[in-house]
């Protein structure tokens, strides 16, 4: 791996289940991988879509704290549905973990995602190091 690339692991959020890090700290970005609602202990919360959603933001805080950012340092996301209906509820959850101005988002309707989850968010973080 480049020297100037280090990989973020937080306790807090779930083990990556692939060949692949949580989140990369390079440069002034941070790039976190996409959460989906798994507890560090591999469970998936998903009740209904608002406890999924509120597991997914809570994991990607997680590993942002161990990058030493916060959730005001993001600055775009990329919303994963596999159903666009769920999208206002997505949305009103979401909101609660940002303040204007809102980071950029994109949200796209996926056929599936990796263990039944309905909502997968991954972010990107700008932080002056």
């Amino acid at each position: 791996m480049n020297p100037d690339h280090k990989a973020i692991h937080s306790k807090i959020a779930p083990e990556a289940i692939g060949p692949y890090s949580q989140a990369i700290h390079t440069g002034s970005l941070i790039y976190c991988s996409g959460q989906i609602a798994l507890d560090n202990k591999g469970t998936l919360h998903n009740s209904d879509i608002t406890a999924e959603t509120t597991m997914v933001m809570e994991n990607i805080k997680a590993v942002l704290h161990e990058a030493g950012a916060t959730m005001d340092h993001v600055v775009k996301t990329t919303i994963f549905l596999t159903n666009l209906d769920d999208f206002e509820e997505v949305g009103k959850v979401y909101a609660g973990y940002f303040q204007q101005p809102y980071p950029a988002r994109s949200t796209i309707q996926v056929a599936a995602l990796p263990k039944g989850a309905r909502v997968e968010i991954e972010a990107t973080a700008y932080v002056i190091s």
